[in-house]
């Protein structure tokens, strides 16, 4: 894991002596007398960390270099605060009266001495002790607090306010309201850094103030500084604007949840504004030196409102001002990505203030509309689409807009033509998870989608999985639950079409006699292009399926080893299994016939992908027989087909999990006790096909190619005949007479179709066992097909038998009071 080097430096560390120890600490402190701190103070500060972090225990230094570390954290240079930061970190506790002293210079504060601050408080009464010296640091008038300690101090408060938001209290939340307000609305409007007019000749008389521009160049259109204006430098209210508009989204959230007292107050819109929350927390793109402020001029009016109002007034119009900025055409690409940041950040917070106060929600849709207006057409800005979503979807009721196009863009455009954006589908999956409950009650629209949404799914499944296992109980409804299930089986074909769509367009079209992929001269021919487009299909209610999907299957063979449509093939059993547990509780019993003769029928047909196959088969397995448990009728409605199903000996070869479960449920629930329509003739038809089946595997050898067949399923056909034979009595001669002659086959020696000595010998023990039984037919039908409740017994409860109270009896023994 280590170099041999940094172990043997590491060694050295651990196993310094005492006295050494001393020696170095006296050196290093007369290092940090001195007036000026050199490479060796840097590199004595170094080996002090590693002693220091080297080992578990921790260590104690002398009082003065403690002193001396502290007085670092204020220095001039970085790297002395980097170093006597990660030093102190690596100590004991700090004292009180370090604290103190630390937080009593709270006007020099750093990033580094904040990082200490805070791993050092280690209760929330040393948060809130911070908390509070930080808010007085802001109180203070600007000529006694620093700018660039207020440029680290909102952060720090920030973080404060995330992890223990009770720190506050409401004079707390005024007063960070009233800063907030001053940062936003009173940052001036000139350049700072000393820019130059630009004449010729020019000095420390001649220079001129310059205006801040806009992002395209012009002069600032409005009369207050916004986070999308740029200059040559700017002054340190600019800054402190920059840096209020980035935690003002957070404040506004987090100011709902107040510690008055000893009790928390949280307002009943907090969940709702967490929502657009996560929207905030998007990448900000890296700006190179265009950077942004922004002021917002106050209304006479606006100053009479109390500071949380004020506060989201001036929001509203900061927000407002950075819709109409974003109009704007940057000149740098690092621009266009602050624009698409801000615009993100903006709609949040507009979002958040309309749900605190309803009245400007008609005051906001205008400029929300227009913006979604002016950005759909462009795909490039699909992450800002999703916030203004997001406010359609929290206010576009109350402002009674019409929401069609908003739901056709973010379902429709986005997954079909964004797909292989990990971003987007990142953020617009995690957008449905949060507002689940609103999109099933009140958008149609969204399980209508469902084949688009899944196209996130097919081309990175790993990646989205965890998404869909929370989606897709959603998507299950008695309207969309057979195409769904056809969709989630032909979900790696979806992927597999998905990666020829891109290389479609990408690769040339291969010359005659040339090598390429076969299944991209498929996609590409006209006469198959109707199965891609079917897959590629964004909206649900052309078809359940279509009809040459073996065809389809064949061309896309090729795909079968290729890694994105392997991962995606892995995920689909896990959602096959959230699917059949949620469609049970929605679905009647007329669509789980129909759903088990999908499973039937779509056994045969799925991309040959061998561990594939097999996972689907053994989940089919599981819920045919969980619905044939809840509802046994079903195998009444659905008998001619399930006995088909089992009349084929091939079957048994290749699909042994589902064939075993299918003639289970056969012999279980084909009775006159689970339905009075099963009548001697059906069971008769069921028994004769079944006999012919294990007759034949019994009979002769294995088809070439495939292996003998498993056990059980050999014992599974005896005991179903078994079943039947004892539901009409007609039929044991037949059975007996059968096993007999299985008794008797077996003691000549080994079998074709049983290759293992051991497992013959359970086969014919078994054998013998139902033999017995069929012997005495009013015991064979009480075994082999017991009443309802034999199988579920509640005898603990019966009154008229003695097994009550004997279990009272028994617990007044073992619980004596």
């Amino acid at each position: 894991m280590y170099s041999h080097g940094s172990e043997s430096l590491m060694k050295q560390a651990r196993e310094i002596q005492e006295p050494e120890l001393q020696k170095f600490y006296s050196r290093l402190v007369k290092l940090l007398q001195g007036k000026e701190l050199g490479h060796e103070t840097v590199d004595s500060l170094q080996r002090l960390h590693l002693i220091l972090s080297a080992t578990k225990y921790t260590r104690t230094l002398p009082s003065e270099l403690r002193t001396r570390l502290l007085s670092l954290l204020s220095s001039p240079v970085e790297q002395l605060q980097v170093l006597s930061s990660a030093v102190l970190r690596e100590m004991s506790p700090l004292s009180g009266e370090e604290l103190n002293y630390i937080q009593e210079n709270v006007g020099h504060l750093n990033s580094h001495t904040a990082a200490l601050l805070l791993s050092k408080a280690g209760t929330r009464a040393d948060l809130s002790s911070v908390c509070v010296q930080l808010l007085r640091g802001l109180d203070n008038r600007p000529s006694e607090a620093p700018a660039h300690s207020l440029m680290h101090t909102l952060p720090v408060l920030n973080t404060i306010l995330t992890h223990s938001p009770e720190c506050l209290t409401e004079d707390h939340i005024t007063l960070l309201s009233k800063r907030l307000v001053d940062w936003l609305c009173y940052a001036s409007t000139v350049q700072g850094g000393g820019a130059s007019s630009g004449r010729f000749f020019t000095g420390p008389r001649s220079r001129q103030p310059v205006p801040i521009a806009e992002l395209d160049g012009s002069s600032v259109s409005g009369n207050f500084f916004t986070v999308l204006c740029v200059g040559q430098g700017f002054t340190e209210d600019q800054w402190m604007n920059v840096y209020s508009f980035s935690m003002l989204h957070h404040w506004l959230l987090t100011y709902h949840s107040v510690s008055i007292g000893n009790s928390t107050v949280e307002t009943a819109n907090r969940s709702q504004l967490s929502l657009s929350h996560s929207f905030s927390n998007d990448d900000r793109s890296e700006v190179d030196g265009s950077l942004v402020s922004m002021v917002s001029a106050t209304s006479s009016s606006s100053r009479l409102l109390p500071p949380k109002e004020r506060l989201r007034e001036k929001a509203f119009q900061y927000c407002q001002r950075i819709i109409e900025q974003s109009d704007r055409k940057a000149q740098k690409k690092t621009d266009t990505d602050l624009q698409k940041a801000c615009l993100v950040e903006a709609v949040c917070i507009l979002d958040c203030v309309c749900v605190e106060d309803a009245s400007l929600v008609f005051r906001t849709f205008p400029s929300i509309k227009g913006l979604f207006g002016r950005l759909s057409p462009d795909l490039s800005f699909a992450r800002v689409l999703l916030p203004i979503a997001q406010f359609y979807l929290n206010h576009g009721e109350m402002a009674a807009v019409d929401c069609e196009s908003v739901w056709k863009l973010v379902f429709g455009q986005f997954p079909a033509e964004l797909f292989n954006d990990p971003f987007l589908a990142h953020e617009l999956l995690r957008f449905l998870r949060l507002n689940l409950e609103k999109f099933q009650l009140g958008v149609p629209q969204y399980t209508h989608f469902f084949p688009n949404l899944l196209k996130f799914l097919a081309w990175d499944s790993p990646a989205v999985v965890d998404d869909f296992v929370d989606l897709l109980p959603s998507l299950v409804t008695p309207v969309t639950a057979v195409e769904l299930l056809h969709t989630l089986l032909d979900l790696p074909c979806l992927s597999a079409t998905l990666i020829l769509q891109l290389r479609s367009t990408c690769l040339p079209i291969s010359e005659q006699g040339g090598r390429g992929l076969l299944s991209l001269d498929a996609f590409r021919n006209p006469s198959f292009r109707g199965l891609f487009l079917f897959m590629l299909r964004g909206e649900a209610g052309s078809g359940d399926t279509i009809d040459r999907l073996s065809t389809l299957h064949d061309l896309l063979a090729e795909a079968a080893d290729w890694p994105r449509v392997v991962h995606c093939a892995q995920t689909v059993p896990v959602l096959l299994h959230i699917y059949f547990s949620t469609v049970v509780m929605v679905a009647d019993e007329k669509l789980l016939a129909h759903l088990i003769l999908v499973m039937l029928e779509r056994s045969s047909i799925l991309l040959k992908i061998p561990t594939y196959v097999k996972e689907i088969h053994r989940v089919f397995s599981c819920h045919l027989l969980r619905m044939c448990k809840l509802w046994p009728s079903l195998v009444v409605d659905q008998s001619h087909e399930l006995v088909e199903f089992a009349g084929i000996s091939g079957n048994v070869y290749s699909k042994e999990e589902l064939y075993t479960h299918v003639v289970w449920v056969l012999g279980e629930y084909l009775s006159v006790s689970c339905d009075s329509r099963c009548s001697v003739r059906l069971i008769t038809s069921c028994f004769e096909t079944l006999e012919a089946v294990l007759f034949e595997i019994t009979s002769s050898g294995t088809p070439d190619g495939t292996v003998c067949p498993a056990p059980r399923v050999i014992t599974t056909l005896m005991s179903a005949l078994a079943k039947l034979a004892s539901r009409s009595h007609d039929l044991i001669p037949r059975v007996s007479l059968f096993l007999s002659k299985l008794r008797t086959v077996t003691r000549s020696g080994s079998v074709a179709w049983c290759s293992d000595e051991e497992d013959l010998v359970a086969i014919v023990t078994r054998g013998e066992e139902l033999w017995s039984l069929l012997k005495a037919p009013g015991v064979a039908q009480s075994v082999l097909t017991p009443s309802h409740h034999i199988t579920t017994p509640q005898w603990h409860r019966d009154t008229n038998v003695a097994m009550p109270l004997q279990l009272r009896a028994l617990t007044s023994l073992t619980h004596p009071q």
